[in-house]
């Protein structure tokens, strides 16, 4: 299983930080790897979420994912091609000034074997981590 965190602090916002987290069908526009979002069911405090990806191979899986406003979004899987294992979350704490801590929390695990799915968790969780949280950062201070 494949488990990493990153925490950064931003010079934005929380609440423009967890409209973009929020945003979900917006995720082709600005995460690379993510083709295509669509929510199936949503309210306020909890969503589930098809998305479309592009790793490696294409994937799609959906989330279930749980909000509450501003300060956290985590997920948990519900079905999909690769994963057996895919939850996580990200935290976010007021510092004040316009500055926020954005902690991103994300444990995955493949289904069975099959050639490169060590690849694809390793490249989910720290690869695309350092790019991920720039665009979420770059996002939000365009709001």
């Amino acid at each position: 299983m494949a488990h990493a965190t990153r925490s950064e602090v931003f010079d934005v916002d929380i609440n423009n930080i967890y409209e973009v987290l929020l945003d979900y069908e917006k995720y082709p526009e600005f995460m690379t790897g993510v083709d295509k979002v669509t929510i199936l069911d949503s309210s306020e405090t909890e969503s589930r979420v098809e998305y479309q990806i592009n790793v490696i191979k294409k994937l799609n899986y959906i989330l279930k994912l749980e909000q509450s406003r501003p300060t956290q979004i985590s997920w948990s899987f519900e079905s999909g091609d690769l994963f057996k294992v895919n939850s996580g979350s990200w935290d976010l704490k007021d510092l004040g000034d316009g500055k926020t801590e954005v902690v991103y929390n994300v444990e995955v695990e493949a289904k069975g074997f099959f050639p490169g799915s060590g690849k694809i968790a390793q490249k989910l969780t720290e690869t695309q981590l350092p790019g991920l949280m720039e665009s979420i950062r770059e996002r939000a201070k365009s709001l």
